[in-house]
């Protein structure tokens, strides 16, 4: 994912929700809706959340520090995972306990004109910041599905954004039935129906994201067919005779580190296990630029073969 593309995103989805949650709050003060209050909060915590992924990809430019030898990549990862936290504990635990609170005690729907107008304009809004956000990662998805995309995403901001804007457009679909309904029936529980929708809603995102990133903080690796290309690249330079084994990791959206074992010849010298060792460095990196660190560990044939591959590691023979 390109730096700017995913900036454009966050930055768009930033505006919108700022614009979308000072008309949602003015419209709460005019209506009293728990529908209206539960998206003003809503929209304020996204507005939140796209500040913090702004955070986190600037914290992540930080250099390598002896503390930190590998860089600050990962605070990428440790900034999306608090943004599933701040939505599931702002806006799906406020919103369910208001829609509760409402049906309870439900109250009429005042100057419902208010509701209607802001609940539009704000569906306009956050489909442009959408649309934003499609555009921007459709450079990068190819052929994936969405749901692969957002599955397998090594860069956290895109699948983040696009999460939430579409938990905000099905979210404010839900305020507007909510609102309607309890305007025909005169009945308010139907506004606190629609908060209830809202709060389960935002849940659900949340724990997708909140799984997603968590799987990118502990360390997820390159995969199945990008593992089997780069010990393609490592097996075509002539001093290795193959792979032994191999694991990769990412330690950051764009920085992999592959480290390997490689058997090499019986009767090459040190110098030609070593010139071998750096075209076979050169040779994955100009296939995958995001392997920046590549540690290559030398063996004998006759160490392969007394230490024979599992059936979980990449191995050629």
């Amino acid at each position: 994912m390109s730096a700017e593309g995913g900036t454009k995103a966050i930055v768009a989805a930033l505006a919108a929700n700022l614009g979308i949650a000072v008309s949602k709050f003015v419209a709460f003060v005019f209506t009293g809706s728990s529908s209206m209050l539960a998206e003003s909060i809503h929209s304020v915590a996204d507005s939140g959340n796209q500040a913090l992924l702004l955070v986190g990809r600037k914290r992540s430019e930080r250099a390598r520090t002896p503390q930190h030898p590998f860089g600050y990549g990962r605070e990428r990862y440790f900034y999306a995972f608090v943004v599933a936290v701040v939505l599931f504990t702002v806006g799906a635990v406020f919103s369910l306990y208001e829609g509760i609170h409402k049906i309870m005690d439900p109250h009429h729907v005042e100057s419902p004109a208010w509701a209607f107008g802001v609940l539009i304009a704000a569906i306009i809004m956050e489909t442009f910041s959408f649309r934003t956000a499609i555009v921007e990662s459709n450079h990068v998805r190819g052929d994936k599905s969405w749901w692969q995309f957002i599955r397998h995403a090594k860069a956290p901001e895109l699948p983040v954004v696009l999460l939430e804007d579409l938990g905000a457009l099905v979210g404010l679909i839900l305020a507007l039935f909510g609102v309607t309904m309890a305007v025909v029936t005169h009945n308010g529980v139907w506004d606190g129906i629609g908060t209830v929708c809202i709060g389960v809603l935002l849940a659900a995102i949340a724990v997708i994201l909140a799984i997603e990133t968590k799987s990118l903080l502990i360390g997820e690796g390159a995969g199945p067919e990008v593992e089997r290309q780069i010990v393609a690249s490592l097996e075509s330079v002539e001093e290795v005779d193959h792979v032994i084994h191999i694991r990769t990791q990412y330690i950051g959206p764009d920085e992999l580190l592959v480290a390997a074992k490689i058997a090499v010849h019986h009767d090459d010298t040190a110098a030609q296990v070593a010139q071998g060792i750096d075209a076979a460095e050169e040779k994955v990196r100009s296939q995958f630029p995001q392997a920046r660190l590549i540690y290559l560990e030398p063996a004998l044939d006759q160490a392969a073969e007394e230490q024979p591959a599992t059936a979980a590691e990449t191995t050629t023979t």
